[in-house]
């Protein structure tokens, strides 16, 4: 019936030429169906291993797909390979290797999707990593950029609450940022980046996570201690010490929650 149809449509192919064009089809179809599921696949895998707590098998599981095009894949990598450095069994070497590997999972990951919001928040928060190896000029030199990705994040999700928490972070670590800090900055850029307490407090972004954290109070541990330590900072002591009580209470299940 093929065959009929191919010859009424003017096209001649001899029967050993038109079964291989056919055969091709069917093979190259196939893979590309194979290797969607298995980047689907491979993501599901990832996220029970996150879910689970699970840093090294996971990592073992990504980093072999390191040369991938899929950003999805590659920002999950990056978060890993931060997530591996975090750990206390982690030499320091390894975790400077790890930190700026990260960086770049994250930056190939934007520069296979520009629109993926993920992408832009993990290059933020490694980029600022990075700086820890590299001086105060170059981690202060790097906020503003660190800062247009994470905006960036908000506008392609804006119900990202981990990116809204990391917006709030950058401005209090600038609210709290001493003196000779100012200082370099004031030199590296015409309008240096400046930030309040009172401006990161009365920001939009805090109302929701008071809103995130009344729909899930277990959302981030971090974000319950700088509630509280910018509420100490405005001087209102019983809400710092509402926030920092929560805080304290929260179910420690990573080593960030313990150091928290």
């Amino acid at each position: 019936q093929v065959l009929r149809k191919s010859l009424q449509s003017g096209v001649v192919l001899s029967t050993g030429s038109f079964l291989v064009y056919e055969a091709h089809k069917l093979i190259s179809g196939f893979a590309e169906v194979h290797a969607s599921f298995k980047v689907e696949d491979v993501i599901e895998q990832a996220d029970y291993l996150y879910g689970s707590g699970e840093t090294e098998k996971l990592y073992r599981l990504l980093v072999q797909h390191k040369n991938s095009d899929d950003a999805e894949l590659l920002w999950r990598l990056a978060r890993s390979s931060r997530d591996l450095a975090q750990l206390g069994s982690t030499s320091a070497e390894e975790k400077k290797q790890l930190t700026y590997d990260s960086l770049e999972y994250a930056k190939k990951a934007l520069e296979k999707n520009e629109s993926n919001f993920a992408a832009h928040k993990w290059y933020g928060i490694c980029l600022s990593d990075v700086g820890d190896y590299e001086g105060i000029k170059t981690k202060i030199g790097n906020a503003i950029i660190i800062k247009e990705h994470f905006q960036r994040a908000i506008e392609l999700n804006p119900k990202d609450a981990t990116t809204i928490h990391l917006i709030g972070i950058w401005c209090y670590s600038f609210a709290e940022m001493p003196w000779y800090q100012r200082k370099i900055a004031a030199t590296l850029f015409a309008t240096p980046p400046t930030s309040t307490f009172q401006e990161y407090a009365a920001n939009s972004h805090l109302k929701l996570f008071s809103c995130l954290y009344a729909a899930d109070p277990n959302f981030y541990s971090k974000n319950l201690l700088f509630l509280g330590k910018t509420y100490l900072k405005l001087n209102n002591k019983k809400m710092a010490l509402l926030w920092l009580s929560k805080a304290k209470e929260y179910p420690a299940q990573t080593e960030e929650d313990k150091q928290v």
